[in-house]
């Protein structure tokens, strides 16, 4: 044992009691988070446009402050980009950390030097936590790789733009610098399968302990890895690799995939990184979700997914919530977001202390005869239907078709990248469509009601997700394949990688 490992159990124990202090008194922590941002954005444009500096409880922030999406602050980031201080935040932020949009093409989210530490001191005490619950410190005396974006920024008027994951290498503790990989010259390529193919290349001879990103693409590095030494499973390339660290996407639809690729049961660690602040990360092996990360300078509210779109729907804070519901989540953070949907929901396994599992995005669903599907009901079923027929899944993503061939009844078409299909693909398709029917009431009666009929499965060729996403430029990163859509957008521009 090296002595980086022996100091990281002190240091977790640590953490650990700290931790557990502000957990075991989560209201109070929020409450607190809460009045230092009444401080700070009573002093901003932001504040004054809205009486942030007459806010003294949470009714009265309800009443300054509507929930908006990047669209409602779009006009005060642009007077930031343009130089102005004070307006969202005091000060200016340090970093705008660009991401995909929708309505809105790229959102720029601001990071200030009150809102960095969230992002770098989270990720830190998820492993900090899995030392201190297991003693299990290996890992950190050899290598780690972290599959990100490009650390390359761009300055503009004095504000560096990049991605967060870049924004974040930049940060990366001085004791983990040499331990740490790809190098800083590979982790700049754009082009991701140059740079996948150049990490392999890196990494192969290197005594690889920690593995850290979204599943797809690490699985692409897998894969390269297995090509690159004839089949091999990756616990021999890397004898020492003990701890998979992932984020962004629900892993259970490629879990038994990276069963196969690595060839012997990892432990892993969930995280919840968003650019607008890192929101949960999981703090026990034993145990359902992950912490809500209350004392950072977040403040969290949230709206019954169902009732989202209504008029004048429930906004609650974290003292409210129930275990079991849909929430849409809401951030009020020391970056300058205000009343601020992300677009994520999430759903509460237990409230001492907070922990949440994400069950999607509210607008990534499908609901084209109001049944309302969301990712959690589409990937537990997939993932029963594997487990249930001995096959995996590299992909898979889902849509209505509301304009059948003549005679049919309307359907949901799910597109499958099969790793190995199961020996009857029509027993599977019903099969999960008996899940789904469990899982969501309103497609049970749909069915019944003779206005759907059970959903459809159109394979798509090996490696033709890779394919789709690079051919749309969206390949690597943190650009991920949507779950659900409620149009044949995607659906359609899959038909050249049917298999």
């Amino acid at each position: 044992m090296g002595l980086k490992s022996v100091l990281s159990k002190l240091i977790a124990r640590q953490v650990a009691n700290n931790i557990k202090k502000w957990s075991s008194h989560p209201i109070e922590t929020q409450n607190k988070v809460f009045k230092e941002l009444m401080q700070g954005g009573g002093k901003t444009k932001f504040g004054a446009d809205h009486n942030l500096g007459k806010v003294e409880t949470y009714e009265d922030f309800k009443q300054a402050v509507p929930v908006q999406d990047y669209e409602g602050l779009k006009p005060y980031i642009e007077d930031v980009k343009q130089g102005a201080s004070d307006v969202l935040w005091p000060g200016r932020p340090i970093y705008f950390c660009k991401t995909s949009g929708t309505t809105s093409g790229a959102k720029y989210i601001p990071l200030t030097k009150e809102s960095m530490p969230n992002h770098i001191d989270s990720a830190r005490n998820a492993l900090l936590m899995y030392i201190a619950e297991t003693g299990r410190s290996e890992f950190v005396d050899g290598k780690m790789i972290f599959l990100q974006g490009s650390p390359v920024l761009e300055e503009v008027n004095g504000i560096n733009f990049g991605r967060l994951s870049g924004i974040v290498a930049h940060h990366v503790p001085n004791y983990l610098l040499k331990n740490r990989m790809p190098s800083y010259d590979t982790n700049c390529i754009d082009d991701w399968e140059q740079k996948v193919d150049a990490i392999v290349e890196e990494t192969l001879s290197e005594k690889m302990t920690l593995i850290s990103g979204i599943p797809a693409w690490v699985q692409m590095y897998f894969e390269r890895l297995q090509n690159a030494t004839n089949g091999k499973q990756i616990k021999d390339v890397f004898p020492d690799f003990s701890l998979f660290v992932y984020g962004g996407v629900n892993f259970e639809p490629y879990r038994q995939k990276f069963k196969q690729l690595i060839g012997k049961h990892i432990p892993s660690i969930e995280l919840y990184p968003a650019s607008e602040g890192f929101i949960a990360f999981q703090d026990s092996q034993k145990e359902d979700g992950m912490l809500l990360v209350l004392n950072k300078g977040i403040f969290y509210e949230f709206i019954p997914a169902e009732e989202f779109f209504d008029d004048n729907p429930t906004r609650i804070s974290l003292a409210e919530v129930q275990v079991g519901v849909n929430y849409v989540i809401i951030l009020n953070t020391n970056a300058g977001l205000w009343g601020y949907n992300i677009g994520d929901t999430v759903k509460f396994v237990s409230t001492s202390p907070y922990r949440v599992v994400v069950t999607g995005r509210i607008k990534h669903f499908t609901s084209a005869f109001g049944e309302h599907v969301i990712a959690e009901e589409v990937e537990q079923s997939m993932k029963s239907a594997c487990d249930n027929f001995g096959c995996s899944v590299t992909e898979f993503t889902v849509a209505p078709q509301v304009n059948p061939m003549e005679g049919e009844l309307p359907y949901h078409e799910w597109f499958v990248e099969f790793d190995g299909q199961p020996e009857n693909l029509d027993q599977f398709r019903l099969y999960i469509d008996r899940q789904m029917q469990a899982k969501n009431p309103y497609y049970l009666d749909l069915l019944e009601g003779n206005v759907l009929q059970p959903l459809k499965i159109t394979p798509i060729q090996t490696g033709g997700f890779v394919r789709f996403m690079k051919d749309r430029g969206k390949l690597g990163g943190q650009n991920k394949i949507p779950r659900l859509g409620n149009t044949r957008e995607i659906a359609d521009q899959l038909k050249p990688y049917h298999s």
